[in-house]
């Protein structure tokens, strides 16, 4: 081939590489703009497959008006109520009444000290259409306004449902923009440059505009989940696992260009230089995540397969894409700090050095030091506060929360939420004796039949998600066989239930494959336990640093039944992406003729840096869920973003590096590395600090 057709690959490639992807997003666009078509937010989402009170929602849809929308108008005044505000209170009710469908005449139950009157309201007129309901609660909430001292609040399940729903709407926008903005303002301090920091965000921009379309297809081809928390956490992955391959290949890129002149060739070298490093992170993070589908639980199931999704267009861009637009950019690129050709990286002892200097000198006591450290946090999570109630699950107080904490103190001797039992329609009136001879019921009555299948409303003594209710569900469930027996609290129940299960079947999945990849990569058995354990012990700390911060300082009432599972699968799948960096470029430098000190010593100082700015990117990103108002995501993204950060710099700088001094050879064994000091020593350059 001569020198013209080799100059005009080189010019050739990237706009090829640019027209496929303008291909690509012309196509995905008409599915993109759907995602939020199929988002879906009810409780049965997120139930367990096989739980009772998964069945009996299911059920519920079937019956004659399919789902039923359950309210409680509350009316309230300091000091009992008047004649005129019972008046008010019935005129109220008596419009909702003419104005929708409600399943039978509402009827007024006054507190015995004269202060509260409740209203439960049920209605089918909405079904299980998301819309309609939350617009049913909103007319009913219009009509329902105190005046002169008289407090009205609608509360119930429904209402609880509408207000998540507001939160879960709320996400796409502002966690798009506040995640944008994160980003965009580190990538401006990393980089120090107008130009470099827009070129990989843009890229992630459009990758995440690929998994949004990837995702709607992922849904109507095979019925995958979506719903608010996965969307948000898929976009979340895109910008910071993306901006982290970013990060690594524009570092690499940078240093190439300071031995190769044509920026095509540098890049072809950047990219097989970290490549690889990225390709097994990134199928590390990916095979973590679809360990989820082992879930029972709906919500982490549909959470594997749209989190994997984003982890994919983001690796895919990161290596397409952004090669080609920042080789049709050219040096100038990097202006004002543009790495001219042949020229050396400024001397200056990097705060990694300094870092590598000191696990060098004492390996032993940093390893010692730093994993007692690990231990004394971890403790913490003997302080996590216990079960997340559905009251205390948002981070603001909406009206429906008000609304059940007025109830609770008004009738603490009775629930104001029911628990549902479907039973067959032949046994309907057996079960019905059998409930309202259970201890612990304080009445119950007959709904709707259909499809085979009776519904019975039952109220139980005790306060809602109470130890006296819990109870009285489980007394239910042994005392009515071939029933199902759901409801808000029996839900609560089997999520708890069901993430205890989820996390003893999916964390070994977890490990195992996670270990797996890292044993092909790596090819030894030490290093790839090495850096497992350092993650285990990183999610560890996090948890416990969540269990000294989430009561006494965010004063959070619960925990979600779900974090220790999600937090686990995240943090591992994404603490292991660093040490693959870390350990990737030490084997390197081992191949190159360095022996076990010098090479991981070189590894840090030549990755250090990106990986300390990967990491804050990545601890960023998942800290913006710390804004939303959701207990639960509130909880996910602190402790992420906490064992990132500890991941970061103490996991892999000292941990990690001091470990692999201690152990020299041996951390490559049974490999050829652990015997031999391999190849020849090769040219050395001087890494270029970043």
């Amino acid at each position: 081939m001569g020198a013209g057709d080799t100059t005009g690959k080189r010019r050739a490639v990237p706009w090829v590489v640019l027209a496929l992807w303008i291909g690509v997003l012309a196509a995905v666009a008409p599915f993109a703009a759907r995602l939020g078509d199929v988002q879906r937010d009810r409780i049965i989402d997120y139930l367990p497959a096989s739980a009772d009170s998964t069945q009996v929602a299911e059920i519920q849809d079937r019956l004659p008006g399919g789902e039923t929308t359950q309210l409680v108008l509350v009316y309230h005044r300091d000091g009992g109520l008047t004649a005129a505000d019972r008046a008010t209170a019935g005129r109220q009710v008596a419009r909702i009444a003419g104005e929708h469908a409600l399943a039978g005449t509402p009827q007024g139950v006054p507190s015995r000290d004269g202060s509260t009157l409740m209203y439960p309201v049920a209605s089918n007129e909405p079904g299980a259409d998301e819309k309609k309901r939350d617009a049913f609660v909103e007319d009913v909430r219009d009509v329902a306004r105190g005046a002169g001292g008289l407090s009205v609040q609608v509360g119930g399940p429904s209402a609880l449902n509408t207000d998540a729903a507001k939160v879960y709407d709320s996400l796409g926008g502002p966690l798009l923009y506040t995640t944008v903005g994160v980003v965009a303002i580190l990538l401006v301090l990393i980089y120090r440059s107008p130009v470099l920091w827009l070129v990989p965000l843009v890229v992630a921009g459009i990758a995440d505009y690929l998994s949004m379309g990837v995702a709607y297809a992922l849904h109507q081809a095979f019925g995958t989940a979506v719903s608010g928390a996965s969307s948000g956490i898929m976009t979340i992955l895109v910008f910071g696992a993306g901006t982290d391959y970013a990060l690594l290949l524009v570092a690499r890129y940078r240093e190439e260009l300071r031995r190769i002149e044509r920026p095509y060739d540098a890049m072809r070298a950047a990219l097989r230089g970290c490549g690889p490093a990225v390709l097994a992170s990134s199928g590390t993070v990916a095979a973590g995540l679809l360990c989820l589908l082992a879930a029972d639980l709906n919500s982490n199931r549909g959470m594997g397969p749209l989190g994997t999704v984003g982890v994919l267009c983001a690796l895919a861009a990161m290596l397409t894409l952004l090669p080609a637009v920042l080789v049709l950019l050219g040096r100038r690129v990097f202006w004002p700090l543009v790495p001219a050709y042949g020229s050396t990286p400024t001397g200056r002892r990097s705060l990694f050095t300094a870092m590598g200097s000191s696990a060098g000198r004492r390996p032993v006591t940093v390893l010692v030091s730093g994993a007692a450290l690990l231990g004394a946090l971890a403790l913490g999570v003997l302080n996590l506060p216990g079960s997340l109630k559905q009251e205390d699950s948002f981070v603001d107080r909406p009206e429906s929360v008000a609304a059940m904490q007025t109830l609770a103190r008004a009738f603490p001797e009775r629930s104001s939420q029911p628990i549902e039992v479907i039973t067959p329609a032949g046994r309907a009136d057996a079960a019905l004796a059998a409930i309202r001879g259970t201890d612990g019921v304080d009445s119950a009555r007959k709904g709707r039949t259909g499809e085979g299948w009776t519904e019975i409303s039952v109220l139980a003594k005790a306060a809602p998600q109470s130890p006296g209710e819990t109870q009285t569900i489980h007394k239910l469930r042994d005392r009515l066989d071939g029933s199902y027996v759901g409801g808000p609290s029996a839900q609560r129940i089997d999520l708890e239930d069901t993430s205890a299960r989820d996390l003893r079947v999916v964390v070994p999945l977890v490990l195992v494959s996670v270990l797996l990849i890292l044993f092909v990569l790596l090819r030894s058995l030490v290093a790839p336990l090495m850096l497992t354990a350092a993650v285990v012990a990183v999610w560890g700390a996090a948890l416990g640093i969540g269990g000294l911060v989430f009561g006494p300082l965010f004063g959070f009432e619960g925990t979600d039944p779900g974090l220790g599972l999600l937090s686990f699968v995240f943090l591992v799948a994404l603490g292991v992406d660093y040490g693959i960096f870390l350990m990737h470029r030490m084997r390197e430098e081992a191949l190159g003729g360095a022996g076990p000190v010098p090479a991981a010593l070189t590894a840090l100082r030549t990755t250090g840096g990106v990986i300390a700015s990967a990491g804050l990117v990545l601890a960023a990103t998942f800290a913006v869920l710390t804004t939303m108002g959701l207990v639960a995501l509130v909880e996910l993204g602190f402790v992420i973003a906490v064992g990132v950060l500890l991941d970061t710099f103490l996991v892999r700088t000292y941990l990690v590096t001091s470990a692999s001094v201690a152990l020299g050879r041996r951390v490559w064994w049974p490999g050829r590395m652990s015997r031999a000091p391999g190849e020849p020593v090769r040219p050395e350059r001087e890494p270029e600090p970043v």
